[in-house]
């Protein structure tokens, strides 16, 4: 079964090394440098730069749609073989949120609200970016749902780092 995994920027290289993952996502802010795990090729890397934000804020970028369809035509790319990993600074808002927007992408028939659950059950600290999930509800089409789905599960327990996590594409 074909699996997403989250980690924090400084957990990347052991969760890719330990899950055997073909595929890597970075969200982080654009002048991070994020140095590209060991066996992963550099087509296999999408580096995204946005600021973990939800309105616009001097000197940072705010994640817009184009960001979320590159997103989605990577993770629509991936060959599903072995395992992706999605990372960003602490493993909390914008990888937790493109996991969520890819499960709901790459499994379109199991319910928003279920895949939410799932990922509170692997992530007690997760708060998934809630303008990242509002644009991929728009460009999905989901009329609201993923994000009433992620307002249900509603914000983490604080944490400094989150632990890294897998979450199924299928329950």
């Amino acid at each position: 079964m074909p699996t997403l995994h989250v980690s924090s920027l400084s957990r990347l290289h052991e969760t890719v090394a330990a899950t055997g993952a073909s595929h890597v996502v970075t969200l982080i802010n654009a002048a991070t440098i994020v140095e590209r795990p060991p066996g992963i090729l550099p087509d296999r890397h999408l580096f995204i730069g946005v600021s973990d934000i939800v309105a616009p804020m001097e000197g940072h970028i705010t994640p817009g749609e184009e960001h979320v369809s590159q997103l989605m035509r990577f993770v629509q790319g991936w060959g599903r073989e072995a395992p992706i990993v999605i990372h960003c600074w602490a493993g909390i808002s914008r990888s937790t949120a493109a996991a969520f927007i890819s499960a709901c992408m790459l499994n379109p028939s199991r319910p928003e609200a279920e895949i939410a659950t799932a990922l509170r059950a692997a992530s007690p600290s997760a708060t998934p970016n809630g303008r990242l999930v509002a644009i991929a509800d728009g460009i999905m089409g989901r009329q609201g749902r993923m994000i009433d789905a992620i307002e249900r599960i509603g914000r983490g327990a604080d944490a400094f780092e989150g632990v890294p996590f897998r979450l199924d594409l299928e329950a």
